[in-house]
């Protein structure tokens, strides 16, 4: 499987070097896809090449041994690397964005922060944050965490369950959120696999089954005060926060699918010559149609992500103006995803059905991206809200 062609949204040579690191990495990890999402097991081997490849240092700070690749360049090593597999993009794609995250914010004691930049960069540590639960969902809804924790001598003691749990079968530490009842308030803690730190293995899934987005259960883990991660109040909220360009991390990998489910049913047309034909599929009008609505989608998706992405590097000062475009961006992608598969099974036929193909994984992970934040309603709530207070504000001035 080829994944080295021309990309008109590489723009130089570093960025070249990014994409061909994960189209190597891409080729490797497509022949074992199948495995993992027919067994729905976590593909270890998959993480340790990344590790071996420099890939977990992607976004990590050139001060610690890291690569400091932009949200642009981020984009388009995790895009590419979905062609080969989604779940391992997905589930990696949470580390490295949250590396992109941390960057920004500079939210983290500083000590903490910069010893766990030198532990990826060094030695391929991984981290995610946790804080969806079962009877909150998505912590986008903004509920309050059930996990609690309670002040003890030198620090706290967490206790919850959190779902969702991406990439905790390799995880040695990571993030939780939970509720501090003493303060009213939801606190951010760096946790530790260790003592009380246990994963009950809920994950199985239609999509996205090689992610381990399993439970993770604490009992009354202690976590010292110094690596509670929520209290550097040096600067604001807002002048700290990414808003949201970190996740653009989610439409690249579903993008990434639709891209290699393309590739795969233009390649079928082009070869499969029935014997009712004289030629391949590819010369009927009909099929040449739908090839043409996938590049129209993929072309579509791709533009819009990428254009953000750029504005979003370029103007720090404008990123929370940007929210709506940033949601737009994820909104368009998945839902292009979706009907791009949709488009490419329809090229293949009945055998699309068949799961000794890849379409019809391809078609169960990208339905997994309409669970993914931010959720489409509240992405057309934000662009009505911004629509209704630009027309208000207009109307004002006229006055």
């Amino acid at each position: 499987m080829n994944f080295i062609q021309s990309d008109p949204f590489v723009r130089n040579e570093r960025e070249q070097k990014i994409a061909a690191r994960s189209d190597r990495l891409a080729t490797v990890f497509v022949g074992r896809a199948a495995q993992h999402d027919r067994e729905g097991s976590f593909p270890f081997e998959n993480f340790k090449e990344l590790r071996e490849a420099g890939y977990l240092k992607l976004t990590v700070p050139e001060q610690f041994g890291g690569e400091e690749a932009s949200l642009y360049e981020m984009l388009l090593a995790q895009e590419r690397l979905a062609k080969g597999d989604g779940s391992t993009a997905l589930a990696v794609g949470w580390h490295v964005s949250q590396m992109l995250q941390l960057r920004i914010k500079q939210s983290w004691p500083q000590k903490l922060y910069a010893e766990f930049c030198r532990e990826v960069a060094c030695k391929g540590a991984m981290i995610n944050q946790f804080a969806s639960e079962p009877a909150t969902g998505s912590p986008s809804r903004g509920g309050r965490p059930q996990t609690a924790a309670v002040k003890t001598e030198g620090g706290y003691l967490l206790s919850g369950r959190k779902t969702f749990s991406s990439l905790i079968p390799v995880l040695d530490q990571f993030t939780v959120t939970a509720f501090v009842e003493d303060e009213d308030r939801t606190g951010t803690f760096f946790v530790r696999k260790g003592p009380g730190v246990s994963i009950d293995e809920t994950w199985d899934t239609l999509g996205m089954r090689g992610t381990g987005s399993h439970d993770l259960v604490l009992a009354d883990v202690f976590v010292p005060e110094a690596e509670r991660i929520d209290t550097n109040e040096c600067e604001s909220e807002a002048a700290m926060s990414d808003h949201g360009g970190a996740l653009l991390h989610i439409p690249a990998c579903y993008i990434g699918i639709a891209w290699a489910a393309r590739d795969y049913a233009v390649k079928f047309a082009a070869e499969y010559r029935p014997n009712s034909l004289p030629g391949p599929i590819a010369e009927l009008p009909h099929i040449q149609h739908k090839i043409g609505e996938m590049e129209s989608e993929l072309i579509t998706a791709r533009t819009l992500l990428y254009s953000a992405a750029d504005r979003w590097d370029r103007l720090p000062a404008g990123r929370a103006a940007m929210r709506p475009e940033l949601g737009l961006a994820k909104t368009v992608a998945t839902n292009n995803a979706i009907r791009i598969v949709d488009l490419a099974m329809r090229i293949v036929g009945g055998s699309s059905l068949s799961r000794s193909l890849p379409l019809e994984r391809m078609y169960r992970d990208v339905r997994a991206g309409l669970h993914n934040p931010p959720m489409d309603d509240s992405v057309i709530a934000l662009l009505a809200q911004r629509a209704i207070r630009e027309a208000t504000d207009a109307d004002g001035r006229e006055k």
